[in-house]
């Protein structure tokens, strides 16, 4: 029992300290998971044989395929079906027979090269989205194709978790119940259970069709009957118990009739993705998933053989570059093959080009299933993992190219020659810029649109908008749209730096120009007021204070009470920006500025007297 305590406080303690730090540095959850199993394993030598965990610790591999599958809508995958089947396929496939090819030609058998090639052709997804994610790439065009491809790789770990076990090297063995490869029998000599053990091939192959079988039915008419009536004892954590129930249930099922249990749960999932307790899975299965997983990369990390690195360093990092430059020019090539230019591909090309996280599910799988032995192993996951280690490298590399990169269509594409003029200026016409645009033509007053994404453009241009293609931070072309003779510049893009600058500039040019913009954040508010904005629009605010107002509306407030509260609230926010505008300093971290500190306590109290003064005065009025 102290065993179990004292390897638990260890792996706790050590997830605790550094995924938040890794975190903080952007390199992500998995990094910092892997790096606290290297220090408590390899470096302090804190825990002795981190292999013992990793059979618990998997099954929050098992964990994360079930909530992969609750994502995955079967009518969301058919739509998606040409860049799941053509880009992720085809950048499974060739990257997948080029590394088999490669370490065919180094000598390695057939069996072991395959394993290699599926092990090295997936990327990292928890890292990947990540990273999207923080820097608000998912929605360009190499974000969405980089989405499909590793949606298409974590698809394809299910057949692959399939087929590993017919690469296995000892043609005697058997899968055991634990899903390992070997006799099947206990160590105590006790035999495992197994519902396929003694059966020829045909029983086999109809008991296994039949599990499966098994678990679409239940998946379609059992789930919804249960979940009701568990849902009438009121017991929340009932609701947790059923969810692990079937992950559990069905990770067995498919081990007693010797198939993967990523295959089982991963089945269920999709079966499950359109029901209505689908939200509900998934709340209750992810903080188990989280942990389980997290203790898998620890006990990956705490088994990387450092002392094999450091003996031959040179090598493994060649083999770990080599593979993440073959990766890259089989994207590059393939990326330009559907459409993908300037930073979309090289964000797609730099963005998959490392090992991923299911590379040490396979690497951990195939040395159960005695496919690849045990220095190989060894070697492949130090590989894996500095593959992940360059990666927060290579999006860094990324960002100083992409600044150097413009999309080749807009770098091709001349500027328009713009041949109108009008009193309002309007920069960008994505989601936010056509609303401005709508209303203001709406009452007769004339636009003029610009915007350097030219695709924008032709669409706007199908509606019967007519925009201007062109770097609308170039200062001819604010210029050649009348910036000397409107009255009101409309500022719209999705860029804060050159939100900034627009506004410097056109503040310099026009000291009378009414300028209105678009905000990200509150920080992004104050550098643009301090350049020189009139009216500054924060893209949620609007959107949060009529929620909020819904609110009030719906805990006792009438919508005349509820109205003026949200107007006093309006008006009160924006006397507060003003205020702390002048206090804010953009190098001085927000935490370290006391005076901006003290003044937003004092303006915070005076928002409750000024709302509480509102309600009252409405009060007096109305009785």
């Amino acid at each position: 029992m102290e065993g179990v305590l004292y390897q638990a406080t260890i792996f706790l303690l050590a997830a605790v300290i550094a995924v938040p730090i890794a975190a903080r540095l952007g390199m992500g959850s998995v990094l910092g998971y892997l790096l606290a199993g290297v220090v408590i394993g390899p470096v302090l030598g804190l825990i002795e044989q981190p292999e013992d965990l990793l059979h618990y610790a998997e099954f929050g591999v098992v964990m994360m395929l079930f909530l992969i599958g609750l994502e995955l809508d079967p009518r969301a995958l058919w739509a998606m079906r040409d860049k799941l089947i053509g880009l992720g396929g085809m950048q499974i496939g060739i990257t997948g027979g080029a590394i088999t090819t490669l370490t065919l030609l180094m000598g390695y058998d057939l069996r072991m090269a395959t394993a290699m090639g599926m092990i090295f052709a997936l990327s990292s997804t928890a890292i990947v989205l990540q990273t999207l994610s923080e820097k608000n790439l998912m929605q360009t065009s190499g974000g969405r194709s980089t989405f499909s491809v590793l949606l298409s790789q974590d698809i394809a770990v299910i057949p692959m978790l399939a087929v590993l076990p017919l690469l296995a090297m000892a043609p005697q063995m058997q899968i055991a119940a634990d899903g390992s490869i070997g006799p099947s029998v206990h160590k105590d000599g006790h035999s495992n259970l197994s519902l396929v053990d003694g059966l020829p091939g045909w029983g086999v192959t109809l008991v296994t069709l039949g599990a499966v079988l098994l678990v679409v039915l239940a998946g379609l008419f059992l789930v919804r009957p249960v979940f009701r009536f568990i849902h009438g004892a009121r017991l929340r954590e009932m609701y947790t118990a059923f969810a692990l129930l079937i992950v559990v249930g069905i990770a067995l099922l498919m081990m007693l009739v010797g198939l993967s249990p990523a295959l089982g749960t991963f089945l269920a999932g999709v079966l499950l993705a359109n029901t209505e307790f689908r939200h509900e899975l998934e709340s209750d299965i992810q903080p188990f998933k989280g942990l389980l997983l997290g203790l898998f990369f620890i006990t990956v990390g705490a088994q990387i053989d450092f002392e094999g690195f450091f003996a031959n360093p040179v090598p493994i990092l060649g083999v770990t570059l080599a593979i993440m430059l073959i990766k890259g020019l089989v994207l590059l090539v393939l990326g330009r093959a559907f459409g993908l230019r300037g930073r979309d591909q090289m964000l797609f090309t730099l963005g998959l080009a490392q090992a991923g996280e299911f590379g040490f599910v396979l690497i951990s799988f195939s040395l159960k299933q005695h496919v690849l032995p045990k220095d190989l192993a060894e070697h492949l996951m130090l590989i894996v993992a500095l593959s992940m280690l360059i990666t927060p490298l290579l999006f860094i590399l990324y960002d100083v190219l992409s600044k150097r990169l413009r999309d080749p269509e807009s770098a091709d594409q001349p500027a328009d020659e713009i041949d109108e003029q009008g009193p309002v200026i309007i920069v960008g016409i994505g989601r936010f810029g056509q609303i401005v645009n709508r209303l203001v033509r709406s009452v007769g007053v004339q636009t003029v649109v610009l915007d350097h994404d030219m695709r924008a453009i032709e669409l706007m241009r199908q509606f019967g908008v007519k925009g201007f293609f062109g770097d609308p931070t170039r200062p001819e072309l604010l210029h050649a749209a009348g910036l000397g003779k409107a009255s009101v510049l409309v500022i719209t893009i999705n860029d804060p730096k050159a939100s900034i600058n627009l506004v410097r500039h056109a503040r310099r040019e026009r000291p009378d120009l009414h300028i209105v913009v678009r905000a990200h954040d509150r920080h992004h508010t104050f550098q643009l007021y301090q350049a020189g904005a009139n009216d500054i629009v924060r893209e949620l605010f609007d959107s949060s204070l009529r929620a909020g107002r819904y609110v009030l509306e719906n805990i006792g407030l009438n919508e005349y009470e509820a109205a003026k509260a949200e107007q006093a609230f309006f008006h009160h926010d924006r006397y507060t920006i003003r205020e702390l505008a002048n206090l804010w300093k953009e190098n001085v971290p927000v935490e370290k500025n006391a005076p901006y500190i003290a003044r937003s306590k004092e303006l915070e109290k005076e928002l409750e007297l000024s709302l509480l003064a509102a309600l009252d005065g409405d009060g007096d009025e109305t009785g």
